[in-house]
């Protein structure tokens, strides 16, 4: 790989420009009086002194969601079964994979069990490899079975400190981005402490350990510091290897960990697409980053053998577009601004043309529809597709995947982060306007890397990148509330930037007429000293009071639940009711489900919609017909879910199934006129009159203020049958 374009005696006109190390501008512009050698000791001392801080921040951020979670639920004093309850919903699905493993006799039969894995799906063996994200589990088993620390430390523990650690790694990444982007480590302590103080809004780790994206995010932040670093200028060819080495390892590992890594790298793609035609950067650069995405899906998807999903993901088929039109239409960048302009919109629509035909024509081939119900979603949120579809309401009824609350602006305006934020943001993207309108008014490449040594603004490839980067996934975040983790955390590293580079500050100085290197090095260095010294007397108090908050783990149901299934029900037995409770019954005691919530198949989605039945208003005998065919012995009903008030009427789980059903919803309010009364009382109501036919299909087993277990009875005819010769 050889380095990108240089300019012709570009060689000391930037001292703070030169990458080949990390050197903070604050304390290099001093360094050639101080120099020995390469380096000076003065630049030196700040790259420890800027190593230590941001190691210092990552273990402080671990330490304290650690604390947070332990005095959140008094984890170390809790039984196994309440600790494993705590991991909730599809958290306990994935950690179980993760405890199946530890009690596997031996690795080879472990990996063997979840290869041919007939316990999480009643009636179907499934490849557990290939369907979820689940190495990062299987990765850890075998460290804890070959690492002999089992006499020390508990498996959960060292599960849950894995993925507290993770946060030491996120908050680094973040450090070293904002390090990157303005040449001063102080812009990486201001950073990590405003991703530390932002909690609510850049993280949920404390509470959700087990989801995907608190395994994948931290590679992700990884993997834009290592972009960032890749597109500084004056890179030598050996350290754009390394770099680009580590975009390779930091974004397979981000791809590994997360079922919807294909969704985030459409986005970076689309960032990349975006740069590259506006001349930001050069064409090895473009093709460097989009072969570091192909090649890590491609590994992936021989990882999870084969998944159809990924080789059908618009990804994969926008970067095959964009690399094969980019290679045949060659003349683009050439030509007067008009000219260019029309030249960049057709090639855009030639290669969104190219990208939605190859995605079709490979999801007609491979029959995929594992991610039919994203699409759904996506069309019915913007008013593209039927509200009335089960999948499609189930997000759109859940508050993180709505709009992202405007309460979120005033926590993030409460600890001085939206200011810096927007100042940076509105600046910098007028400065990107005019630099592209500049790159689009000159004739060929050539004549622009002449032009820019001659302009008043400029902007750098790793600004640029970084600042698309904020808004496309900023625009993401405002779309879903979910996707704000992806945003928040790079939010903090960009505003850091802001503060502490010279991009912005010397464009305001520039209009006060005193942009002199005194002013400049006086404002880099006070205005984030100053910060840190409020938010240090504003906050630290805080969170010293919110770490010495005990609370208790406390849920008897559920727990009074696991343990009457897994001492009173045979260890095959099968049973059905909502994907977040069955979720914990396989951790909790390993019994076989009939569903559960990981929703990226679409059989399985078809099997939940029809187990769910037994929320809404259907006949007894047709609820025991659809549970009997996925094989159920056993059914748990919530009433939190039959009597639901959490949601309001519309989003009501037995409203979203009455509407798919074409019935009429419960309780005052308008229908829509097709919609027809239900001939059947709804079932998890009715079933608990005992009357027939309920009695006469079903037996309830087991009752509290919350459950009700009931078994399914053998119909006397299939009796019958079983018994005739």
């Amino acid at each position: 790989m050889t380095a990108p374009r240089q300019r012709k005696g570009s060689k000391g006109k930037d001292p703070g420009s030169n990458i080949q190390n990390l050197k903070p501008d604050c304390i290099a512009e001093p360094r050639q009086r101080f120099a020995t050698g390469g380096f000076s000791w003065w630049t030196i001392l700040c790259l420890m002194t800027g190593s230590i801080v941001g190691i210092s921040l990552g273990l402080l951020c671990c330490i304290y969601v650690s604390t947070l979670h332990e005095n959140d639920l008094w984890f170390s004093n809790i039984k196994e079964v309440e600790r494993e309850i705590s991991f909730r919903t599809e958290c306990g699905l994935y950690y179980s994979y993760y405890k199946q493993m530890l009690k596997a006799p031996s690795i080879q039969q472990g990996l063997y069990e979840l290869i041919h894995d007939n316990t999480t799906e009643s009636k179907r063996t499934i490849n557990i490899l290939q369907r979820m994200n689940i190495y990062q589990e299987v990765f850890l088993s075998i460290l804890y079975r070959i690492l002999h620390i089992q006499t020390y430390l508990e498996p959960i523990y060292f599960y849950i400190y894995t993925v507290f650690a993770l946060q030491t790694v996120y908050v680094i990444a973040l450090f070293i981005t904002s390090w990157l982007l303005s040449d001063s480590w102080l812009a990486g302590a201001l950073s990590g402490v405003w991703y530390i103080l932002n909690r609510v809004d850049t993280t949920r780790v404390e509470f959700t350990i087990s989801l995907r994206e608190n395994w994948s995010i931290p590679f992700f932040a990884l993997q834009v510091a290592a972009i960032t670093c890749y597109l500084r200028p004056q890179l030598k060819p050996i350290q754009q290897r390394v770099v680009l080495w580590l975009v390779f390892v930091s974004t397979f590992c981000f791809c590994l960990t997360w079922q919807f890594n294909q969704f985030v790298l459409l986005v970076q793609a689309l960032i990349i697409f975006t740069l590259d035609c506006l001349d930001f950067f050069t064409a090895e650069q473009v093709v460097s980053l989009y072969l570091m995405q192909v090649f890590s899906l491609l590994l992936v998807w021989l990882l999870q053998f084969c998944n159809s999903m990924i080789l059908g993901s618009l990804v994969l088929s926008f970067i095959v577009s964009a690399l094969f039109i980019k290679h045949f239409q060659t003349g683009v960048k050439t030509g007067g601004f008009v000219i260019r302009v029309g030249k960049l919109a057709l090639h855009t629509l030639l290669v969104l043309t190219l990208t939605f035909t190859i995605n079709y024509s490979a999801k007609t081939i491979l029959q995929l529809k594992s991610d039919e119900h994203i699409f759904k979603f996506i069309k019915a949120k913007f008013g593209f597709g039927a509200t009335r579809d089960f999948d499609a309401s189930l997000y759109l009824c859940e508050e993180a995947f709505g709009l992202l609350p405007l309460d979120t602006f005033e926590r993030l305006a409460g600890t001085v982060l939206l200011y810096p934020y927007l100042c940076t943001l509105s600046v910098l993207f007028i400065l990107l306007l005019l630099v592209a309108l500049s790159n689009l008014s000159t004739n060929g490449l050539g004549q622009a890397c002449r032009e820019r040594e001659d302009r008043t603004f400029s902007m750098r490839p790793d600004v640029a990148y970084n600042l698309l980067h904020t808004v496309f996934f900023g625009l993401l975040s405002f779309s879903t509330m979910r996707m704000k983790y992806l945003w928040t955390g790079h939010m903090c590293a960009f505003a850091a930037f802001g503060v502490c580079g010279k991009e912005v500050w010397s464009l305001y100085l520039r209009v006060l007429h005193c942009n002199t290197k005194t002013m400049m090095r006086l404002i880099r260095y006070s205005v984030p000293i100053v910060i840190l010294a409020f938010l240090y007397y504003k906050f630290w108090p805080r969170l010293m009071e919110e770490i010495s908050e005990l609370r208790e783990f406390y849920d008897p149901d559920t727990v009074e639940l696991m343990e009457w299934i897994r001492l009173k029900t045979p260890k095959r037995a099968v049973f059905a009711g909502s994907m977040q409770l069955l979720a914990g019954i396989k951790l909790c005691t390993g019994r076989v489900l009939t569903n559960h919530p990981h929703y990226e198949d679409q059989a399985l989605r078809e099997r939940t919609r029809q187990v769910y039945q037994i929320y809404a208003r259907q006949s007894a005998e047709e609820v025991h017909k659809v549970l009997s065919s996925v094989g159920a012995d056993y059914i748990v009903l919530e009433d939190s879910i039959c009597y639901e008030r959490r949601h309001s009427r519309g989003c009501r789980l037995r409203d979203l199934l009455d509407l798919a059903n074409g019935h009429i919803m419960d309780g005052p309010g308008e229908n829509e006129p097709d919609l027809i009364s239900a001939s059947h009382p709804r079932f998890c109501e009715a079933i608990k009159t005992d009357m027939p036919p309920y009695s006469t299909l079903f037996t309830r087993v087991f009752k509290n203020k919350t459950f009700n277990v009931y078994k399914l009875k053998k119909l006397k005819k299939k009796n019958k049958a079983e018994n005739s010769p």
